[in-house]
């Protein structure tokens, strides 16, 4: 592509999300990254909390590209100098941690002969520049209007800058952005955090002045005109409650005095009139209650002849004449059917004499002031209630000693029956059942304690063979120290003998520990550890530590333990045997496979 094509450029470019600074009427970096008038001062406005328009997930920009997809980087021209983009392979360059509300750039590595016009045309693309510092050690800082202007400048970070077609080293320069801190930047921040903890303040306060519950209204005070008003709510009803608390309010605060007596004297008088009419409303309530009162025991009146009726069904039912036509099943339905009829008709018979004993209660309670007639009045239907209520009663228990009696005859003829009926055959079977279950339990327990046992063995074993380990190892190491006081006085090879020596013994002494602790194979899965055991250390005729062959396991198995394989290794010293090698800190514990040396000499 040639360097000159400013469509070819453009094209270039725009792909990869920048502009060429050399071409007219274009940015360095497009409008998809710089958010076009975005104002920082939106949260003040609505009490959201300020957003960086540079954070993808927010929505004002496209997400980054993937990490593993490195970004190009072209060539850039502008009018006086040349910038060269770094090696792609070479890492990203470094920045520090950015500062809070950061506005400046330190930029590093400038050509010597680069002006600050020539640094303004290269970083006025990124946005306005308010400032720029520079120094005479080829280094400057640029001071930008806002905050995501520094994000453009950060690209350029990594480019080699060459002023003109000059090959002079000191035209040539490797640029190094990164974010600088300035108080300027760190002081407007404070201000705009300051100022948004304001609003925040001030958000806060309307929201629970909103959500605080009103106020009572303010009591007015007292004046002859007020008190005229108040007279005219009082004889209000709708008004009463609102006027009635004002009155009280009024007296409390002492406005009563020998000039406004009289005043709220017809003030008082006209609270006593609304009297009468509570004592109306409170006589219309009760009536209105009573009324709902007998409405519901009547009801409940025709809802336990009903149930009186129902249960009638079932005694006519479970009497002899249809009692036998209905099969088994049918009679245990009924049964049921009828139980809970009588319990609800029951308890239905109670709320109701419940009913009409308060109202008894409530009648004797009424006749104490009544004249002589009316009490008779009253004695006589309340008479006339007990008898219908005493009569209601007798119904029920005589319905309830019939049933009483078929389930007595019943029962009669079930004991006079000599043969076994269906119904005890199902009840031994079920018991022979229970027998055969709680059979298989016992068993089942008595496995299980037998496994625990020969866990607790195997427990009590892995206990004795730490304490003999850790007993050979004082004796290995107290050998050890010998060995080396002799290895200082007659010379290492008579050490490393001792050393083997030793070893051999301990190896022997092993040996006949385990061939006292060794048994036969206990399940299945022994077998399949040791047949996989054996091929591995076939394979590896120089021995392995129990470390490597737990490792090669625990991929085939993970539950499987370094000591459970060692355990299975010592019960079986005629197919494995354990070897030292190595001299003090080098000592080294390796397992070999030596069945086919126990079958040559046999």
């Amino acid at each position: 592509m040639a360097v000159t094509d400013p469509t070819a450029w453009a094209t270039a470019m725009n792909n990869l999300g920048m502009v060429p600074v050399g071409l007219a009427g274009q940015q360095l970096v497009t409008d998809s990254i710089c958010v076009p008038g975005f104002d920082p001062s939106l949260s003040m406005m609505t009490g959201i909390t300020p957003i960086n328009p540079m954070i993808p997930a927010m929505g004002l920009v496209p997400p980054p590209p993937p990490t593993d997809v490195p970004v190009v980087k072209e060539i850039i021209h502008c009018k006086s100098c040349t910038l060269f983009p770094p090696n792609p392979n070479l890492p990203p360059p470094s920045t520090r941690e950015r500062p809070p509300g950061c506005k400046t750039v330190f930029v590093g590595g400038l050509p010597e002969n680069a002006t600050e016009e020539i640094i303004q045309e290269v970083f006025e693309q990124c946005g306005d520049i308010t400032a720029i510092r520079k120094s005479k050690k080829n280094f400057c800082h640029i001071r930008f209007a806002e905050e995501f202007m520094v994000d453009k400048a950060i690209y350029l970070s990594g480019y080699r800058m060459r002023l003109g077609s000059s090959t002079d080293k000191k035209d040539s320069g490797r640029l190094h952005v990164d974010f600088a801190q300035a108080r300027d930047d760190f002081y407007e921040w404070e201000c705009k955090q300051r100022m948004l903890a304001r609003e925040e303040r001030h958000r806060r306060k309307m929201e629970e002045d909103r959500l605080r519950p009103p106020s009572p209204p303010a009591i007015m005070h007292y004046s002859e005109h007020e008190a005229t008003l108040l007279a005219e709510k009082l004889k209000d009803d709708s008004k009463f409650s609102e006027a009635i608390t004002v009155l009280l309010t009024w007296i409390e605060r002492g406005e009563v005095n020998r000039r406004s007596a009289n005043q709220f004297y017809s003030m008082v008088q006209s609270a006593n009139s609304h009297v009468r009419r509570l004592m109306n409303e409170k006589a219309t309530h009760e009536q209105e209650m009573e009324q709902a009162k007998e409405s519901f025991k009547n009801a409940l009146t025709g809802i336990l002849t009903q149930f009186e009726q129902i249960v009638a069904v079932f005694n006519a039912s479970t009497r002899q004449k249809a009692w036998d036509h209905f099969s088994k099943a049918q009679r245990k339905n009924i049964d049921i059917w009828r139980k809970h009829s009588e319990e609800l008709r029951n308890a239905h018979s109670e709320q109701l004499m419940g009913i009409r004993r308060e109202e008894e209660m409530e009648m004797s309670d009424d006749d104490s002031g009544d004249n002589p007639s009316k009490k008779l009045r009253l004695d006589e239907s309340a008479l006339a209630a007990q008898a219908y209520a005493l009569k209601e009663e007798n119904d029920s228990l005589r319905w309830q000693l019939d049933a009483y009696r078929n389930e007595v005859e019943l029962l009669k003829q079930e004991k006079g029956q000599l043969f076994r009926t269906e119904e005890s055959l199902t009840k031994d079977q079920q018991l022979q059942f229970l027998q055969q279950t709680m059979q298989g339990m016992q068993q089942q327990l008595l496995s299980i304690q037998e496994e625990l046992n020969n866990k607790k063995s195997e427990l009590e074993q892995a206990k004795e063979e730490q304490t003999h380990t850790q007993a050979m190892l004082k004796v290995l190491q107290e050998q050890l120290k010998s060995a080396k006081e002799l290895a200082e006085i007659n010379g290492h090879d008579e050490s490393q003998e001792i050393n083997v020596l030793t070893v051999a013994l301990v190896n022997q002494d092993r040996e006949k520990n385990s061939e006292k602790r060794s048994q036969g194979l206990k399940s299945e899965k022994e077998a399949l550890l040791i047949g996989i055991i054996s091929t591995f250390l076939h394979v590896h005729p120089f021995g392995a530590n129990i470390e490597y062959l737990w490792s090669y396991m625990q991929q085939l198995d993970s539950r499987i333990s370094a000591n459970e394989i060692e355990m299975l290794l010592m019960r079986l010293p005629r197919m494995f045997k354990q070897e030292f090698t190595g001299v003090g800190a080098t000592l080294e514990k390796r397992w070999k496979f030596c069945a086919f040396e126990g079958i040559k000499t046999t």
